[in-house]
């Protein structure tokens, strides 16, 4: 057995960004990855993905992004600039540590992972959304003939050129890679279920993600009232091109849903274009036939899921159902549970953006534990 002050699970960018905040108030921590790398989610993503969000606005505590990167870091950067964040804060990281169960005993947190027990007085779990993709079925799904995958899985457009692609999900994973497959030379097509809203990367060279940090304290349809002109003047209207608006605006989707709204960097350009096709929701497969809940059918030779992922932390922790719903979702983040010691970091979908969120929560968590540490 292992003891420590806290224990955190995942070594990605909440769980680096709590650790070094901890380890700034002198408590001791350690974090285990169940990889053998800090930032196994952002290696596994689509070469093509760079930040949304501006790099002042997605730094972790005391470390600056690069001066030499781009004003949107691509992925290869993000990851550099993660292994270089653990490598400057020295941070005592267990790799290969599949954490297999957690649960309180007594007033301790017990995390088993393969052989090793390890004990603390708190727990914040910081493993993310991308623990389990998301993969729904539909009926003769099995008798496609042509390859069916994750977004996960997608790297490149590079094997799908000349071919017809169907990418399923309106999400920004979805969205920029039905891009890629387009720049690849592929036949894009993305199938879009439910209502969606769009909004523009930047106003007038500013982020737009930035107007949204002060509005952060409105009610959601005032944000969304004050929004609406410009995203009408920068992205149009949206159901000309077989899209159907939601009836809510972007804050409001983000803040309810718990979804960013698809922030369009060239993807309604190219549906304006005509080089990517929309297609309504999936009802049904019958070899490379695909059929469409408004009742049409097409060919296709790949269909890529860009449905999402969910967190699952019931897979591990016992005990603690008070504090996620059905799907493993935390109910609350960058605070303490309703359960002593027990923490979330990086499960809020914020309107501001991933990474601040992050940056805000590992603060929070981290003043909450030297509070219990101090007494």
């Amino acid at each position: 057995m292992t003891n420590t002050n806290t224990i955190i699970i995942g070594a990605g960018a909440a769980g680096l960004a709590t650790a070094a905040c901890l380890k700034k108030a002198g408590i001791p921590n350690i974090i285990l990855e169940q990889g053998s790398t800090v930032a196994t989610t952002w290696r596994r993503h689509y070469d093509r993905l760079h930040l949304h969000t501006d790099k002042k606005n997605s730094q972790l505590p005391f470390a600056p992004m690069p001066m030499d990167y781009p004003r949107y870091p691509s992925r290869n950067q993000v990851v550099a600039y993660l292994e270089d964040y653990a490598k400057q804060f020295e941070l005592d990281i267990h790799f290969n540590q599949q954490v297999t169960s957690a649960k309180r005993v007594d007033d301790h947190w017990q995390v088993q992972t393969g052989d090793t027990l390890h004990s603390a007085p708190n727990l914040v779990v910081a493993c993310g959304y991308s623990r389990h993709p998301l993969k729904p079925e539909w009926t003769g799904m099995e008798s496609f003939p042509g390859k069916i995958i994750h977004s996960l899985e997608y790297k490149n457009g590079i094997e799908f050129k000349g071919k017809k692609v169907l990418v399923v999900g309106f999400g920004n994973s979805g969205g920029e890679i039905a891009i890629d497959l387009y720049e690849h030379g592929a036949i894009s097509h993305i199938a879009v279920r439910s209502a969606v809203n769009v909004i523009p990367k930047e106003i007038i060279g500013i982020p737009f993600l930035n107007f949204a940090i002060p509005q952060n304290f409105m009610p959601a349809w005032l944000a969304d009232a004050i929004n609406a002109p410009i995203v009408r003047i920068l992205i149009g209207d949206i159901t000309k091109y077989g899209l159907r608006k939601s009836t809510y605006g972007p804050v409001a989707q983000t803040r309810k849903d718990r979804q960013i709204p698809l922030i369009d960097v060239g993807t309604i350009k190219l549906i304006r274009e005509g080089h990517i096709k929309i297609f309504p929701g999936l009802e049904s497969f019958s070899g490379n036939r695909i059929k469409f809940e408004d009742g049409k059918e097409a060919e296709f030779d790949a269909v890529v899921l860009a449905t999402g992922y969910l967190p699952k932390v019931n897979d591990f922790l016992y005990d603690a159902s008070s504090t996620f719903d059905q799907n493993g979702t935390p109910i609350s983040t960058g605070e303490e549970s309703s359960i002593p010691g027990l923490y979330y970091c990086g499960f809020y979908v914020s309107p501001t953006g991933m990474l601040r969120e992050i940056a805000i929560e590992s603060r929070k968590i981290s003043a909450l534990i030297k509070k219990g540490y101090n007494r």
